[in-house]
């Protein structure tokens, strides 16, 4: 019987597959959002956005006039007509864009003030409430947040981040968001690979290291995500290092107090972890593949070998418009 019900779950994980899209696109896709099962907004390279309305069976892909030289690497998708977009790079290369009228119009919202900074990710606790994470800049993580859907913004402090610390802007999941006000993100960078943790906004803030490895410029915490207030994972590793790269995952259960290493791991560097609660399920993807755990991360199996770098509901993007479908 043991031995049975071992067969139909290694079958059951191996049931999902990722369907390839027609998404019109040559860009380094990054960011994906979903609204629903049918409408979704993908960002990425040469100032690129993209939107489905019929599940993925057509992509139309599009370009924020006068952005053409700048990385989409945040989407989201209040709805099927409010849109915003963050783009990543040094000063005023980052900035935020917001349409309200499904891409027909686009306005800059924000642009980075700050020559040294470098903002990383844009993520939203409701419509109107949102947070942007940064690179340090003075020996400081760079926190925004808005309470007026982006109208204006707020500088908010963290503790320090050490010497070589700072973000990845690879998925826009190295932040993670829970309720009204609850916020986590991960650092890499020699020293890194640490998760920064508030409960009312970024306005006070606790620190806590992890497993995860960080010997290395590339390396660290690339993407976290929780199924409830207490339970997360944490992936990432070197993303200049073979599949075979282990130290690539850190799990919590008690809200990001402390981390520890899972008796299994994915197979490589992970650039996004996602919660499947239809599935009761943990996703993990990147450059190298991607594994599903259906036993909270006791077990992982390898579905895929492609690279794709973000995901959303069931969209997953990554290099030269790739986009797939999650379909079990």
């Amino acid at each position: 019987m043991k031995f049975v019900l071992a067969s139909l779950m290694a079958v059951a994980c191996m049931a999902q597959t990722w369907t390839p899209q027609i998404s019109g696109s040559n860009a380094s896709l990054r960011g994906i959002n979903a609204v629903n099962s049918k409408v979704a907004f993908a960002s990425g390279s040469g100032g690129t956005w993209l939107v489905t309305k019929d599940g993925g069976n057509t992509w139309q892909a599009n370009k924020v006039p006068g952005a053409e030289q700048l990385d989409f690497r945040a989407v989201h998708a209040v709805d099927e007509q409010n849109v915003y977009l963050l783009s990543i790079g040094p000063g005023d290369k980052s900035r935020i864009y917001r349409t309200a009228d499904g891409g027909s119009h686009w306005d800059l919202l924000l642009t980075n003030p700050d020559a040294k900074g470098f903002l990383d990710e844009l993520v939203f606790w409701d419509p109107l409430h949102a947070i942007v994470l940064g690179d340090p800049v003075d020996g400081e993580f760079a926190i925004l947040t808005t309470a007026d859907g982006g109208k204006h913004w707020t500088r908010q402090h963290a503790p320090a981040a050490l010497s070589g610390e700072g973000a990845f802007a690879a998925s826009n999941s190295s932040i993670a968001v829970l309720g009204t006000s609850e916020v986590w993100f991960g650092t890499g960078g020699p020293g890194g690979a640490r998760v920064f943790h508030s409960q009312d906004g970024g306005k006070t803030w606790r620190v806590s290291t992890t497993p995860i490895r960080n010997d290395a410029a590339a390396a660290g915490i690339f993407s976290l995500a929780f199924s409830n207030a207490l339970h997360g994972i944490a992936v990432g590793g070197d993303y200049s290092k073979p599949p075979e790269d282990s130290k690539n995952i850190a799990l919590t259960t008690d809200g990001g107090v402390t981390w520890t290493e899972p008796p299994a791991r994915p197979k490589g560097f992970r650039s996004a972890i996602a919660w499947l609660p239809d599935r009761k399920a943990w996703l993990a993807t990147g450059t190298s593949g991607s594994d599903i755990s259906t036993d909270g991360a006791k077990s992982w199996t390898t579905f895929d070998t492609g690279n794709y770098n973000a995901f959303s509901l069931q969209w997953a993007v990554g290099p030269r418009g790739r986009i797939g479908r999650l379909t079990f």
